[in-house]
This record gives structure tokens, C-alpha cells and sequence, in this order.
């Protein structure tokens, strides 16, 4: 049977991201992500917020986007796949933790918020990059389009 690991969010960054290097010189970032439910109380008809919090890894190229653009407050949207850690603490103790690995991003609001859009791959965490993946950024179409763009830079992260 198959089955399907598939995380699309919509929230607000809570800090500003986090980039750092790994020895082999991949870029990794960390960021937090706020998505926030609304609903009316059953009992009292009064306004409910619950917020949630979501750590969200990116990796290589998206990575240094993510870096590079993303600023606390901002909104955006991510779509990637739930995976969780196992470690142990200083005590010797398991601890875990569950984070989205961010295979697709794109930045949300206006252009003077710094929004406009960006996208592209990721890779699994720690593991190494076989193939890939899919819809990744800065890829050339292997036939001539008909929008008339195909002499664009595909560099341009938004």
C-alpha cells in the first residue's frame, strides 16, 4: 500500500532563520513557523485562537534563500515532510523532536514586505542527495515554451 508524507503550511515566521554550514559545506536553516486557528466557542459563542508552532528545516540552495530573504513576522508557505529526531541529552536521556523538511517555499505579501514568491528542492536530512528533487530551482525547460521566457535567469529566487 502506499503511503503519503505531505505538510502544507501557511503561518508567520516567529524569528528570523538560522543559517548554518554543515563540514561538507551545505547549507541547513532553521525557522519557525506560527499558524494560528480560529473558531467560536461552542458554549459561550465567544472568539477561541490556538496557535501553533512548527520547526521547519531547509536545506542546500533553499536553504540560503530562506536565509537570505525570510525575516521575522514575515508570511509564508512551505510545503514538505514531517521527520522525526532522536537524540540523546547531556543526562544520557532519548529526546525527540518532529520538524517539516521544507521541500517547497514561497515567500508571501507584498514585494515591500519582501514577499514575491520563491521556491525549490530539498533534500533528506543527513542523508545523501541521490536524484534531484523534484520541481528544484534554477532548472532550464527542456523544450522551448510558449510564454516567450525561455532567455529569463532562472537564478532569480523570487
Amino acid at each position: 500500500m502506499a503511503s503519503v508524507n505531505k505538510v502544507i503550511l501557511i503561518g508567520n515566521l516567529g524569528r528570523d532563520p538560522e543559517v548554518r554550514y554543515t563540514p561538507s559545506g551545505a547549507a541547513v536553516c532553521n525557522v519557525s513557523v506560527a499558524t494560528t486557528r480560529n473558531w467560536k466557542s461552542k458554549d459561550s459563542g465567544e472568539k477561541q485562537e490556538e496557535t501553533e508552532w512548527h520547526r521547519v528545516v531547509f536545506y542546500d540552495r533553499l536553504a540560503e534563500i530562506a536565509g537570505e530573504y525570510l525575516k521575522k513576522g514575515r508570511p509564508i508557505y512551505v510545503e514538505g515532510r514531517l521527520k522525526t529526531r532522536k537524540w540523546q541529552d547531556k543526562e544520557g536521556k532519548d529526546t525527540y523532536t518532529t520538524e517539516i523538511i521544507a521541500e517547497q517555499m514561497q515567500m508571501l505579501g507584498s514585494r515591500e514586505g519582501m514577499g514575491g514568491g520563491g521556491g525549490g528542492g530539498g533534500d533528506d536530512h543527513g542523508e545523501p542527495r541521490s536524484a534531484p528533487a523534484p520541481r528544484a530551482p534554477a532548472s532550464k525547460p527542456a523544450a522551448k515554451s510558449a510564454t516567450g521566457f525561455d532567455d529569463m535567469d532562472d537564478d532569480i529566487p523570487f
